[in-house]
């Protein structure tokens, strides 16, 4: 069966398919949009997150694999009651909105249920393929949220979204700058459960605060789904029991400091990077772009780096740039200056397969 690649960019949503070996961009759709997420599902049905300069955020769904789209309805904030006091970002004093500004996560439990988060940190849920949304109010009005706030972007935003492939009940999000949050009751209820994270940029007394940390990318072993990891924006952090506690990991060579990750779909174990130079100047140290991986949960890891640019490379790979197909050996890499690069020995060889892509948002096998 032929493999192919879905890539969400700043100017379409392209597709690269792989033909005896050798991988080509084959065709693009929504030209000139910018595509921040997608989701491949079954049966060719897919979903697509865009954002138009002046209409904003909209959703296509494609029931043939991505030949031709049509546009549904779009999630939407319902209006904010008369009563309801503003919550106020507290690291920029300003009013959290009621609106839609970025489709930042998509995925599918095993129970047909679309999950979609959001900024300004709404989380919503549709049970008829995205004929409709609900905001899932629990989660928006939990008190702790008074204590979110942006980290990159200027609103909370939720962009990792883990659905337990055992239990679609079970949910874990990931929240910049709010943590980690787990239901267990199909979005009913939430804690945040960031406990052993640790933000070096608050205030040594609040540096363990779970309500502030800033998982920049979560995700789970589909394998042995009690297994996650975090690259965080100030390291890398792992957990062993469904997110009730966390482990910071010694801080690998050249950089703990990143966005993406990726874990092996059956060894979890097995996680991939991509270190930066951290905060202001998000590029790869000295210019060379490498990926790192550990295969024993984080006490060594390997630099890989053999196909990559090896000087002057100034690429910073985003959250959902990473990606790995359930073959568990091809990987996939995006950046923001366009590269894109596929592995298909677990990291060992790279190969360039675009240089010349739009800046590229997220990456799905499909």
């Amino acid at each position: 069966m032929t493999k192919q690649l879905w890539i969400g960019t700043r100017k379409g949503l392209f597709r690269a398919e792989e033909n005896r070996g050798r991988w080509h961009i084959t065709d693009v759709h929504f030209l000139g949009t910018q595509v921040p997420m997608l989701l491949p599902g079954a049966n060719g049905r897919m979903f697509a997150a865009l954002k138009h300069g002046h209409f904003g955020p909209k959703v296509q769904r494609s029931e043939d694999g991505g030949a031709s789209w049509t546009e549904i309805t779009t999630p939407t904030y319902p209006p904010k009651p008369d009563d309801v006091p503003d919550v106020i970002d507290p690291m920029r004093n300003k009013a959290i909105p009621w609106s839609l500004e970025l489709i930042w996560s998509l995925e599918l439990g095993g129970d047909g249920r679309l999950w979609c988060g959001t900024l300004p940190g709404g989380l919503f849920t549709s049970d008829d393929q995205g004929e409709s949304w609900q905001l899932n109010m629990p989660l928006w009005n939990v008190p702790n949220r008074q204590h979110w706030f942006g980290g990159g972007y200027d609103v909370p935003g939720i962009h990792s979204v883990c659905v337990d492939p055992r239990d679609p009940k079970k949910v874990a999000v990931g929240i910049s700058c709010g943590g980690v949050w787990v239901t267990e009751d199909h979005a009913a209820t939430w804690t945040c459960q960031s406990t052993g994270m640790r933000a070096e940029y608050m205030p040594p007394e609040r540096a363990y605060d779970p309500d502030v940390q800033d998982p920049h990318r979560l995700v789970q072993c589909a394998g042995s789904p009690e297994h996650f990891w975090v690259q965080h924006h100030n390291g890398i952090f792992r957990s062993t029991d469904g997110c009730v506690s966390w482990t910071e990991i010694g801080a690998p060579e050249p950089s703990a400091f990143g966005f993406a990750v990726a874990v092996h779909p059956s060894d979890p174990e097995t996680a991939w990077f991509v270190p930066a130079v951290r905060d202001s100047d998000r590029y790869p140290a000295d210019g060379k772009l490498v990926v790192t991986r550990t295969r024993d949960g984080g006490k060594s890891f390997d630099v890989l780096s053999d196909g990559l640019p090896r000087s002057h490379a100034y690429h910073l790979v985003y959250r959902h740039c990473l990606e790995i197909d359930s073959n568990a050996e091809t990987l996939a890499m995006g950046s923001t200056t366009g590269g894109l690069w596929i592995s298909e020995n677990g990291g060992d060889r790279w190969e360039l397969i675009s240089q010349d892509l739009p800046p590229i948002f997220a990456l799905r096998f499909g």
